[in-house]
Protein backbone atom coordinates (compact mmCIF):
# COMPACT_ATOMS: atom_id res chain seq x y z
CA UNK A 1 0.00 0.00 0.00
CA UNK A 2 0.79 3.26 -0.81
CA UNK A 3 -0.54 6.25 1.22
CA UNK A 4 -0.23 10.13 0.91
CA UNK A 5 -0.49 12.76 3.53
CA UNK A 6 -0.86 16.22 3.20
CA UNK A 7 -1.30 19.03 6.07
CA UNK A 8 -4.15 21.89 4.74
CA UNK A 9 -5.43 24.94 6.40
CA UNK A 10 -3.76 26.99 9.47
CA UNK A 11 -0.52 25.54 10.83
CA UNK A 12 -0.19 24.16 14.40
CA UNK A 13 2.12 22.65 17.15
CA UNK A 14 1.71 18.62 16.68
CA UNK A 15 1.71 18.54 13.09
CA UNK A 16 5.38 17.29 12.52
CA UNK A 17 4.58 15.08 15.44
CA UNK A 18 1.58 13.16 13.62
CA UNK A 19 3.76 13.28 10.35
CA UNK A 20 6.50 11.22 12.47
CA UNK A 21 4.02 8.70 14.05
CA UNK A 22 2.12 8.57 10.28
CA UNK A 23 5.58 7.22 8.76
CA UNK A 24 7.22 5.54 11.81
CA UNK A 25 4.15 3.16 12.09
CA UNK A 26 3.58 2.36 8.67
CA UNK A 27 6.90 1.41 8.52
CA UNK A 28 6.20 -1.24 10.59
CA UNK A 29 3.50 -2.75 9.47
CA UNK A 30 3.72 -6.09 7.98
CA UNK A 31 3.82 -5.54 5.01
CA UNK A 32 5.45 -2.35 5.63
CA UNK A 33 3.59 0.76 4.23
CA UNK A 34 5.04 3.57 1.89
CA UNK A 35 3.88 7.11 2.68
CA UNK A 36 4.28 10.53 0.26
CA UNK A 37 4.39 13.45 1.36
CA UNK A 38 1.78 16.20 -0.75
CA UNK A 39 3.43 19.55 -0.23
CA UNK A 40 1.89 22.87 0.37
CA UNK A 41 -1.41 21.41 1.38
CA UNK A 42 -3.97 21.27 -1.14
CA UNK A 43 -2.13 23.19 -3.48
CA UNK A 44 0.46 20.74 -3.57
CA UNK A 45 -2.02 17.97 -4.64
CA UNK A 46 -3.32 19.98 -7.44
CA UNK A 47 0.37 21.28 -8.93
CA UNK A 48 1.99 17.85 -8.53
CA UNK A 49 4.23 18.68 -5.65
CA UNK A 50 5.26 15.67 -3.48
CA UNK A 51 8.40 14.01 -1.88
CA UNK A 52 8.55 10.57 -0.46
CA UNK A 53 8.55 10.00 3.61
CA UNK A 54 11.14 7.83 5.22
CA UNK A 55 11.90 7.24 8.72
CA UNK A 56 15.08 9.55 8.07
CA UNK A 57 12.97 12.32 6.85
CA UNK A 58 11.31 12.48 10.23
CA UNK A 59 13.86 11.52 12.98
CA UNK A 60 14.05 14.72 15.03
CA UNK A 61 10.36 16.41 13.91
CA UNK A 62 8.61 15.74 17.14
CA UNK A 63 9.35 18.49 18.65
CA UNK A 64 9.62 20.85 16.20
CA UNK A 65 6.45 23.32 15.08
CA UNK A 66 4.85 23.58 11.54
CA UNK A 67 4.80 21.27 8.97
CA UNK A 68 8.28 19.87 7.47
CA UNK A 69 5.05 19.66 4.35
CA UNK A 70 4.15 22.76 4.14
CA UNK A 71 0.80 24.09 4.05
CA UNK A 72 -1.98 26.17 2.53
CA UNK A 73 -5.56 27.61 3.79
CA UNK A 74 -6.52 29.17 0.33
CA UNK A 75 -6.30 26.62 -1.90
CA UNK A 76 -9.71 25.09 -2.42
CA UNK A 77 -8.90 22.22 -4.92
CA UNK A 78 -12.83 22.81 -6.41
CA UNK A 79 -12.35 26.69 -6.31
CA UNK A 80 -8.86 26.98 -7.31
CA UNK A 81 -7.46 30.29 -7.57
CA UNK A 82 -4.86 30.67 -9.94
CA UNK A 83 -1.37 32.59 -8.67
CA UNK A 84 -1.85 35.12 -11.60
CA UNK A 85 -5.78 35.68 -10.51
CA UNK A 86 -8.91 35.02 -12.31
CA UNK A 87 -11.89 33.46 -11.11
CA UNK A 88 -11.71 30.49 -9.25
CA UNK A 89 -12.30 27.11 -11.26
CA UNK A 90 -12.55 23.13 -10.33
CA UNK A 91 -8.85 22.06 -10.12
CA UNK A 92 -10.04 18.57 -8.65
CA UNK A 93 -9.05 16.38 -11.60
CA UNK A 94 -5.85 17.80 -11.51
CA UNK A 95 -5.32 16.78 -7.81
CA UNK A 96 -6.97 12.90 -8.65
CA UNK A 97 -3.92 12.85 -11.56
CA UNK A 98 -1.56 13.82 -8.99
CA UNK A 99 -2.60 10.16 -6.90
CA UNK A 100 -3.30 8.72 -10.10
CA UNK A 101 0.56 9.55 -11.41
CA UNK A 102 2.35 8.39 -7.78
CA UNK A 103 0.38 4.94 -7.16
CA UNK A 104 -1.61 6.71 -4.26
CA UNK A 105 -4.20 3.64 -2.24
CA UNK A 106 -5.27 6.30 -0.04
CA UNK A 107 -4.88 9.93 1.71
CA UNK A 108 -4.44 10.68 5.34
CA UNK A 109 -5.65 14.51 5.81
CA UNK A 110 -4.75 16.20 8.44
CA UNK A 111 -6.83 19.78 8.95
CA UNK A 112 -9.72 21.34 10.54
CA UNK A 113 -13.11 21.56 8.98
CA UNK A 114 -12.28 23.54 5.88
CA UNK A 115 -9.51 20.81 5.30
CA UNK A 116 -11.79 17.89 6.65
CA UNK A 117 -14.52 18.97 4.35
CA UNK A 118 -12.33 18.79 1.47
CA UNK A 119 -11.54 15.50 1.76
CA UNK A 120 -15.19 14.73 2.63
CA UNK A 121 -15.89 15.45 -1.15
CA UNK A 122 -12.65 14.13 -2.32
CA UNK A 123 -14.13 10.61 -0.88
CA UNK A 124 -17.09 11.18 -2.80
CA UNK A 125 -15.14 10.97 -5.83
CA UNK A 126 -13.66 7.74 -5.22
CA UNK A 127 -10.69 9.04 -2.78
CA UNK A 128 -9.52 6.91 0.06
CA UNK A 129 -9.36 8.91 3.30
CA UNK A 130 -8.68 9.01 6.67
CA UNK A 131 -8.95 12.33 8.67
CA UNK A 132 -7.29 13.24 11.50
CA UNK A 133 -8.36 16.15 13.22
CA UNK A 134 -5.89 19.87 13.75
CA UNK A 135 -7.04 23.19 14.64
CA UNK A 136 -6.02 25.42 17.14
CA UNK A 137 -9.97 26.52 17.64
CA UNK A 138 -10.44 23.17 18.82
CA UNK A 139 -14.15 23.28 17.23
CA UNK A 140 -14.27 19.86 15.06
CA UNK A 141 -17.39 17.89 16.17
CA UNK A 142 -16.38 13.57 16.65
CA UNK A 143 -13.45 14.42 19.14
CA UNK A 144 -13.39 15.71 22.67
CA UNK A 145 -9.95 17.67 21.84
CA UNK A 146 -7.81 18.22 18.57
CA UNK A 147 -4.31 18.43 18.33
CA UNK A 148 -2.57 22.25 18.84
CA UNK A 149 -5.70 23.82 20.98
CA UNK A 150 -3.32 22.42 24.14
CA UNK A 151 -0.33 24.44 22.64
CA UNK A 152 -2.40 27.53 21.68
CA UNK A 153 -4.25 27.62 25.13
CA UNK A 154 -0.67 27.04 26.82
CA UNK A 155 0.26 30.00 25.02
CA UNK A 156 -2.05 32.62 25.68
CA UNK A 157 -2.27 30.92 29.31
CA UNK A 158 1.14 32.46 29.72
CA UNK A 159 0.36 35.87 28.21
CA UNK A 160 -2.42 36.21 30.62
CA UNK A 161 -0.29 35.58 33.48
CA UNK A 162 2.46 37.53 32.49
CA UNK A 163 -0.30 40.81 31.75
CA UNK A 164 -0.81 40.37 35.61
CA UNK A 165 1.95 41.93 36.72
CA UNK A 166 1.90 45.14 34.46
CA UNK A 167 -1.88 45.74 34.43
CA UNK A 168 -1.56 45.60 38.26
CA UNK A 169 1.43 48.44 38.66
CA UNK A 170 -0.22 50.98 36.23
CA UNK A 171 -3.68 50.16 37.52
CA UNK A 172 -4.98 49.15 33.67
CA UNK A 173 -7.79 47.21 32.10
CA UNK A 174 -5.66 44.73 29.90
CA UNK A 175 -6.95 42.96 27.05
CA UNK A 176 -5.72 40.10 25.62
CA UNK A 177 -7.28 39.03 22.23
CA UNK A 178 -7.40 35.43 21.33
CA UNK A 179 -7.40 33.16 18.52
CA UNK A 180 -10.77 30.64 18.00
CA UNK A 181 -12.86 31.75 15.11
CA UNK A 182 -16.33 31.36 15.85
CA UNK A 183 -15.46 28.52 19.04
CA UNK A 184 -14.49 30.11 22.47
CA UNK A 185 -12.30 27.24 24.02
CA UNK A 186 -9.02 29.02 23.84
CA UNK A 187 -11.01 32.31 24.91
CA UNK A 188 -12.80 30.12 28.18
CA UNK A 189 -10.09 28.00 28.76
CA UNK A 190 -6.96 30.60 29.39
CA UNK A 191 -9.21 32.88 30.32
CA UNK A 192 -9.96 30.53 33.22
CA UNK A 193 -6.00 28.79 33.96
CA UNK A 194 -4.88 32.55 33.84
CA UNK A 195 -7.57 34.04 36.00
CA UNK A 196 -8.77 36.37 33.77
CA UNK A 197 -11.73 38.77 35.16
CA UNK A 198 -14.32 38.73 32.35
CA UNK A 199 -14.34 36.58 29.73
CA UNK A 200 -15.55 37.07 26.09
CA UNK A 201 -16.62 34.25 24.02
CA UNK A 202 -18.50 34.06 20.65
CA UNK A 203 -21.42 31.78 22.24
CA UNK A 204 -22.30 34.76 25.15
CA UNK A 205 -22.93 38.17 23.24
CA UNK A 206 -21.49 40.75 25.98
CA UNK A 207 -23.13 44.22 27.01
CA UNK A 208 -20.24 46.85 27.09
CA UNK A 209 -22.12 48.05 30.67
CA UNK A 210 -22.33 44.34 32.28
CA UNK A 211 -17.97 44.85 31.36
CA UNK A 212 -17.64 48.09 33.11
CA UNK A 213 -19.62 47.14 35.95
CA UNK A 214 -17.35 43.67 36.76
CA UNK A 215 -14.32 46.39 36.14
CA UNK A 216 -15.59 49.15 38.86
CA UNK A 217 -16.75 46.19 41.17
CA UNK A 218 -13.54 44.89 40.78
CA UNK A 219 -12.27 48.85 42.25
CA UNK A 220 -14.48 48.96 44.43
CA UNK A 221 -13.34 46.10 46.41
CA UNK A 222 -9.59 47.60 45.81
CA UNK A 223 -8.23 45.88 42.76
CA UNK A 224 -7.47 48.92 40.57
CA UNK A 225 -6.87 46.13 37.30
CA UNK A 226 -8.41 43.77 35.27
CA UNK A 227 -7.54 41.31 32.86
CA UNK A 228 -9.85 41.09 30.14
CA UNK A 229 -9.26 37.30 27.92
CA UNK A 230 -11.52 38.39 24.33
CA UNK A 231 -11.91 35.51 21.56
CA UNK A 232 -11.48 37.48 18.50
CA UNK A 233 -15.14 36.32 17.44
CA UNK A 234 -16.78 38.01 20.28
CA UNK A 235 -19.67 40.27 19.54
CA UNK A 236 -22.01 42.85 21.76
CA UNK A 237 -25.61 41.75 22.13
CA UNK A 238 -27.56 42.39 18.63
CA UNK A 239 -23.77 43.09 17.04
CA UNK A 240 -21.70 41.93 14.66
CA UNK A 241 -17.94 40.51 14.74
CA UNK A 242 -15.34 42.80 13.93
CA UNK A 243 -13.50 42.19 10.55
CA UNK A 244 -10.82 42.91 9.11
CA UNK A 245 -11.47 42.24 5.52
CA UNK A 246 -12.29 39.13 3.54
CA UNK A 247 -9.50 36.64 2.08
CA UNK A 248 -9.28 36.61 -2.20
CA UNK A 249 -11.22 33.68 -2.80
CA UNK A 250 -14.65 31.98 -3.38
CA UNK A 251 -15.48 30.98 0.35
CA UNK A 252 -14.69 35.02 1.07
CA UNK A 253 -14.05 33.72 5.00
CA UNK A 254 -14.01 36.77 7.48
CA UNK A 255 -10.50 37.21 8.68
CA UNK A 256 -11.17 38.11 12.09
CA UNK A 257 -9.24 40.40 14.71
CA UNK A 258 -9.56 43.91 16.10
CA UNK A 259 -12.65 43.20 18.77
CA UNK A 260 -10.20 43.53 21.67
CA UNK A 261 -9.16 47.42 20.68
CA UNK A 262 -12.53 47.87 19.93
CA UNK A 263 -13.97 46.76 23.61
CA UNK A 264 -10.42 48.45 25.39
CA UNK A 265 -11.41 52.03 23.31
CA UNK A 266 -15.23 51.52 24.79
CA UNK A 267 -14.56 50.73 28.34
CA UNK A 268 -11.71 53.62 28.44
CA UNK A 269 -14.00 55.76 26.80
CA UNK A 270 -17.11 54.72 29.61
CA UNK A 271 -15.22 54.65 32.49
CA UNK A 272 -11.78 56.32 32.07
CA UNK A 273 -9.88 53.89 33.04
CA UNK A 274 -6.89 53.58 31.21
CA UNK A 275 -6.74 50.29 29.13
CA UNK A 276 -4.71 48.94 26.71
CA UNK A 277 -4.68 45.59 24.24
CA UNK A 278 -2.75 42.84 23.35
CA UNK A 279 -3.48 41.01 20.31
CA UNK A 280 -1.66 37.40 20.03
CA UNK A 281 -2.60 36.39 16.66
CA UNK A 282 -0.54 34.17 14.73
CA UNK A 283 2.14 33.46 18.32
CA UNK A 284 -0.61 31.20 19.40
CA UNK A 285 0.33 28.64 16.17
CA UNK A 286 3.96 28.87 16.73
CA UNK A 287 6.57 27.15 18.83
CA UNK A 288 7.30 23.68 20.39
CA UNK A 289 3.97 21.90 20.76
CA UNK A 290 3.17 21.14 24.29
CA UNK A 291 3.78 17.43 25.57
CA UNK A 292 0.31 16.80 25.64
CA UNK A 293 0.09 17.70 21.96
CA UNK A 294 2.75 15.55 20.95
CA UNK A 295 1.04 13.08 22.69
CA UNK A 296 -2.32 12.87 20.98
CA UNK A 297 -0.77 13.64 17.29
CA UNK A 298 0.87 10.71 18.18
CA UNK A 299 -1.65 8.49 18.79
CA UNK A 300 -3.89 9.96 15.93
CA UNK A 301 -1.03 9.71 13.80
CA UNK A 302 -0.85 6.16 14.30
CA UNK A 303 -4.82 4.81 15.14
CA UNK A 304 -4.90 6.87 11.44
CA UNK A 305 -2.32 4.03 9.89
CA UNK A 306 -4.42 1.53 11.50
CA UNK A 307 -7.65 2.35 9.96
CA UNK A 308 -6.07 2.71 6.88
CA UNK A 309 -4.75 -0.57 7.20
CA UNK A 310 -7.92 -2.10 8.25
CA UNK A 311 -9.55 -0.48 5.01
CA UNK A 312 -11.66 1.45 7.25
CA UNK A 313 -11.96 4.83 4.77
CA UNK A 314 -13.76 7.50 4.99
CA UNK A 315 -13.51 8.21 9.20
CA UNK A 316 -11.70 10.52 10.78
CA UNK A 317 -9.91 9.70 14.36
CA UNK A 318 -11.09 10.64 17.62
CA UNK A 319 -10.55 10.97 21.28
CA UNK A 320 -13.26 10.05 23.60
CA UNK A 321 -12.61 10.14 27.00
CA UNK A 322 -9.77 7.94 27.27
CA UNK A 323 -10.15 5.95 23.71
CA UNK A 324 -9.01 6.06 20.56
CA UNK A 325 -11.52 5.39 17.89
CA UNK A 326 -12.89 6.66 15.01
CA UNK A 327 -15.88 8.40 13.56
CA UNK A 328 -17.40 9.28 9.79
CA UNK A 329 -15.50 12.26 8.21
CA UNK A 330 -19.52 13.33 7.63
CA UNK A 331 -20.26 13.04 11.03
CA UNK A 332 -17.21 14.89 12.14
CA UNK A 333 -17.74 18.34 9.75
CA UNK A 334 -21.64 18.26 10.21
CA UNK A 335 -21.75 21.25 12.51
CA UNK A 336 -18.71 22.75 14.81
CA UNK A 337 -17.80 22.18 18.38
CA UNK A 338 -19.07 25.38 20.55
CA UNK A 339 -19.16 25.86 23.89
CA UNK A 340 -22.03 25.75 25.58
CA UNK A 341 -23.22 28.96 27.53
CA UNK A 342 -24.53 26.65 30.14
CA UNK A 343 -22.16 24.20 30.31
CA UNK A 344 -19.78 23.27 33.35
CA UNK A 345 -16.72 25.26 32.21
CA UNK A 346 -18.80 27.92 31.99
CA UNK A 347 -20.46 28.12 35.11
CA UNK A 348 -17.22 26.98 36.67
CA UNK A 349 -15.77 30.25 35.49
CA UNK A 350 -18.74 32.30 37.32
CA UNK A 351 -18.58 29.95 40.16
CA UNK A 352 -15.38 31.56 40.84
CA UNK A 353 -16.18 35.44 40.03
CA UNK A 354 -15.74 35.79 36.31
CA UNK A 355 -18.03 37.73 34.24
CA UNK A 356 -18.91 36.72 30.62
CA UNK A 357 -20.12 40.28 29.68
CA UNK A 358 -23.67 39.17 30.24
Amino acid sequence: MRLGIITAGGDCPGLNAVIRAVVKAAARCKPAIEIVGILDGYAGLVENRTRPLTDADVSGILVRGGTILGTSNRDNPFQYLSPEGGEPRDRSKDALDTLARHRIDGLITIGGDGTLRGALEFSHRGVRVIGIPKTIDNDLDGTDVTFGFDSAMSVATDAVDRLHSTAESHHRVLICEVMGRYAGWIALRSGLAGGGDVILIPEIPYRLDKICDAVLARKQRGKNFSLLVVAEGSRPVGGTMVSQGTYKEAAKRPRLGGIGLVVAEQVEKRIQIDSRVVVLGHLQRGGIPTAYDRWLATHYGVKAVELASAGQWGQMVSLRGTQFSQVAIEDAVRQPRRVDPNGEEVRTARAVGMSFGD
